[in-house]
């Protein structure tokens, strides 16, 4: 709990991998959560480069983003969160979040490893409203 309230409480700059611009997906209602709390998200998605989510341009990587990333939010498959986890490690992001239904124990050992916050199988929009936190600054 320590990890998961010092990432959600540090972090601003979010960038969320797997976003989708349909409303019914889960990356979806996550950002548009997390918007809503002040935080600034990023989607990554390398099939929907230059259009928008919820007003917010998507890139295709992590490497595409010009400013420092605080948290990478993973929305891939178990498997593919590694290839997340890598990303973040070379752009030297501060933290990587695996949601719900995302256990990569190899890639969270390995972003540990690398001085990167991890947690895995949660989602910051549940985790939010449990802990109280305050919106991000």
């Amino acid at each position: 709990m320590d990890t998961i309230r010092s990432v959600l409480t540090s972090a601003k700059t979010i960038a969320m991998v797997g976003a989708s611009p349909k409303t019914h997906r889960a990356s979806n209602q996550v950002m548009h959560f997390l918007l809503s709390k002040g935080y600034k998200v990023i989607p990554v998605n390398p099939n929907k480069v230059g259009e928008e989510i919820h007003g917010q341009t998507v890139v295709a990587s992590l490497a595409d983003i010009n400013e420092p990333i605080d948290l990478v939010d993973i929305f891939r498959n178990s498997v593919e969160a590694g290839d997340a986890v890598d990303e973040a490690i070379a752009v030297n992001a501060k933290a990587v979040w695996m949601q719900l239904g995302v256990i990569n124990e190899p890639a969270a050992a390995k972003a540990a490893a690398a001085g990167l916050q991890v947690v895995m199988d949660k989602c910051p929009a549940i985790e939010l409203p449990r802990l109280e936190l305050p919106q991000s600054a």
